[in-house]
């Protein structure tokens, strides 16, 4: 019984190592230090995009939020999604099935508290975001599950630019 605990606690380890160098393979172009961070930051949102913290389900400003616009980062302000693919999930957090861009988010295993899952980060600064899953609606099937603490709304105004 000690041998099996043990492995699995070694195993939860190496998978959390292997995860963390992931993410050092991409070169983030916003680099700042944590004290940078937590001048821009609420301690709420430093908390969730700098140290991979959750919110609580239905507590987040967007997770009801029907207006059209884009969802940024709130760390860097990379647009990361548009409002056209929001869908509700039934998970009490913002949930899309597309990002702007595929190059908008970079996705990274994240195999903490021994589960095997996906998480994704603004591919501009790091911030974490949440998670994707396999179980959302058609076109993608995908379920881009986000804090809404790591987003920034900007409000479709119906004003073109010049």
């Amino acid at each position: 019984m000690k041998n099996g605990l043990f492995l699995l606690f070694i195993s939860i380890i190496l998978t959390s190592c292997n995860s963390m160098a992931q993410n050092t393979e991409h070169k983030f172009t916003v680099v700042k230090t944590d004290d940078e961070w937590r001048k821009i930051l609420t301690p709420e949102q430093f908390k969730v995009t700098r140290r991979k913290s959750t919110e609580l389900a239905c507590s987040g400003a967007y997770w009801k939020n029907h207006e059209k616009g884009i969802y940024k980062c709130v760390c860097c302000k990379l647009p990361l999604f548009d409002s056209q693919t929001k869908f509700d999930s039934g998970t009490g957090w913002p949930s899309f099935y597309k990002a702007i861009h595929k190059d908008a988010i970079l996705e990274v295993a994240d195999n903490s508290f021994g589960m095997e899952r996906t998480e994704i980060l603004c591919s501009r600064c790091g911030a974490h975001l949440g998670h994707v899953f396999e179980d959302g609606p058609r076109p993608t099937g995908l379920r881009y599950c986000l804090n809404s603490l790591a987003l920034d709304f900007e409000k479709d105004t119906g004003k073109k630019e010049q």
